[in-house]
């Protein structure tokens, strides 16, 4: 069942507290709240797509293992102006960029 977000209105207009509800799809959106009977709005919210653009997604390709199997070279800042190779195979094993 697809989880729905309402927003409640209060009398005088202004918005209140938002809740999640779970509804079938073919159900009519609500007009109040379940337990408060106060009007109720649907909140739409962008989906949440599962996949490679996800935190541990990203972690797990930019790991330094990954980026020298795939040919990268990796510098790391371990100062202002100064940077550490992490891993690869081409490139100076630092970098200052005051040289």
């Amino acid at each position: 069942m697809p989880l729905y977000t309402y927003q409640v209105i209060h009398e005088d207009g202004t918005e209140g507290e938002i809740i999640e509800v779970f509804q079938k799809a073919d159900e009519p959106p609500l007009q109040f709240h379940p337990e408060t009977g106060e009007k109720v709005i649907r909140v739409f919210k962008p989906a949440h797509i599962a996949g490679w653009a996800n935190e541990r997604m990203a972690k797990q390709m930019l790991n330094d293992k990954n980026l020298a199997e795939k040919g990268f070279t990796k510098y790391v800042r371990s100062g202002k102006g100064y940077y550490e190779k992490t891993t690869g195979k081409e490139g100076p094993p630092t970098i200052n960029v005051n040289d």
